[in-house]
């Protein structure tokens, strides 16, 4: 077994049997070796991530002519008989490799509860257990265990995290995707850095011995986590500057746009998990001008994020999630001068895009009012179980939680969308 083999805990019990001679300096050469190795084509997955419940009566699923459908006009996509919003030309463009869910229906309608759903599977403090996200269960399943990236990332937003599957399968978060990740290169150089990670690690043992404590494995692994990214040949997939303007200007030029570009990027560079962020979408006020404002935002880097996928040979193995907790209500309210659309999961939208889908395809249908699934009702359990099945993974799997219960990755009940599938 090498260095690069062990776990944190054996880690910390080597050092605590007094396994300490070996050279960290070596061990740092090893990590840089290993990361400069050119990443395998594997499965990656990229969550655009609207936050707050985007109205599927004004985006995808649009309703004209109907008492509160609305005042956006539908348009045709690059498949014939599909119409989605006006403010989405370039996405409709590049159709026939995405499906548009109609049918999504779930159980939880207030944001906290709902985000932590559809994350997880899972509903909050159900059994007592901290659930662990989509894209932690991504790490953990076919994420690269000894990678020199981390194969979980989140952009714009803090999202949800590991749960009982534990900090190495935790996000990386970038706030500013035009910024990267800060203080990525050390302070000091060659071995003044070996020293001082080497006396980390002595502090680190040595506290290990005498107090057992699991929030020193957490601790180092951490330390671990960022030293590798630090040695990391891939780190540099962080610099957007390094992207020529045009490409940077076809995604929009907006942060949303930017971290569609930074998504890309980290796929080629062999990172399996990628959350996206565009917030604002709770329209209780004012629906139609922001949702406007969004979606003229999110439709020129979703296109090109596909357009630049494809062109690099990735859309086949990218899965492009687009989805938020829940869709808004089929009537228009009333408050104040500007109405809005309030919370609605009983009938709502995603899209999936790439990853090996049948692409140019509606699943589901609402009645004439969007307010309810009449054709192929797609629950929470459905959604996660096809997003694993496309990525390859088991989702009736179980994994045990630090006390040995078995949790499955999709809870039961669930059925994956056969008409994706190829």
């Amino acid at each position: 077994m090498t260095l690069l083999n062990l776990s944190r805990r054996d880690w910390l019990k080597l050092s605590a049997a007094g396994v300490s001679a070996v050279s960290l300096s070596g061990w740092l050469q090893v990590l840089a070796s290993r990361a400069a190795q050119t990443p395998t084509k594997h499965k990656s997955c990229i969550l655009l991530w609207m936050d707050g419940g985007p109205s599927h009566k004004d985006t995808f699923d649009l309703k004209p002519g109907t008492k509160d459908g609305g005042e956006f006009k539908p348009i045709s996509t690059a498949v014939p008989g599909i119409q989605i919003s006006e403010h989405f030309p370039k996405f409709a463009q590049v159709m026939n490799h995405a499906a548009i869910l109609r049918g999504m229906s779930t159980s939880e309608g207030a944001h906290p509860r709902a985000k932590y759903y559809l994350h997880t599977g899972y509903k909050e403090g159900q059994g007592g257990l901290n659930y662990p996200s989509l894209g932690s269960l991504v790490s953990a399943e076919i994420g690269k265990p000894d990678g020199s990236m981390p194969n979980y990332v989140s952009i714009g937003a803090r999202s949800y995290g590991a749960g009982f599957l534990g900090i190495h399968h935790a996000p990386l978060l970038v706030a500013d995707p035009a910024r990267g990740v800060e203080n990525l290169k050390p302070l000091v150089n060659g071995s003044h850095f070996d020293d001082r990670l080497g006396l980390l690690h002595e502090m680190e043992s040595a506290f290990y011995r005498e107090y057992k404590a699991e929030a020193s494995a957490d601790h180092w692994t951490t330390y671990q986590r960022a030293v590798t990214l630090m040695q990391s040949k891939e780190a540099k997939a962080f610099d957007l500057s390094l992207e020529p303007s045009s490409v940077r200007q076809a995604y929009g030029s907006s942060r949303f746009g930017d971290g569609c570009l930074l998504a890309r990027r980290l796929v080629e560079a062999g990172v399996s998990f990628v959350e996206v962020t565009l917030g604002g979408w709770d329209t209780h006020q004012n629906n139609f001008e922001r949702v406007k404002q969004l979606s003229q935002q999110c439709d020129p880097a979703m296109a090109a994020l596909v357009n630049d996928l494809k062109q690099r040979g990735l859309l086949d193995s990218t899965l492009i999630v687009w989805m938020g907790e829940f869709g808004r209500t089929p009537r228009i309210n009333q408050r104040g001068a500007k109405p809005g659309r309030d919370h609605y999961p009983r009938a709502w939208s995603s899209v999936l895009i790439g990853g090996g889908i049948k692409g140019g395809q509606v699943i589901g249908k609402t009645d004439k009012e969007g307010a309810t699934v009449v054709e192929r009702p797609i629950s929470a359990l459905d959604f996660l179980a096809t997003i694993c099945e496309l990525l390859g993974i088991n989702w009736k799997k179980q994994n045990n939680t630090p006390i040995g219960r078995p949790i499955r990755i999709v809870d039961k009940g669930a059925t994956p969308i056969a008409e994706l599938l190829g």
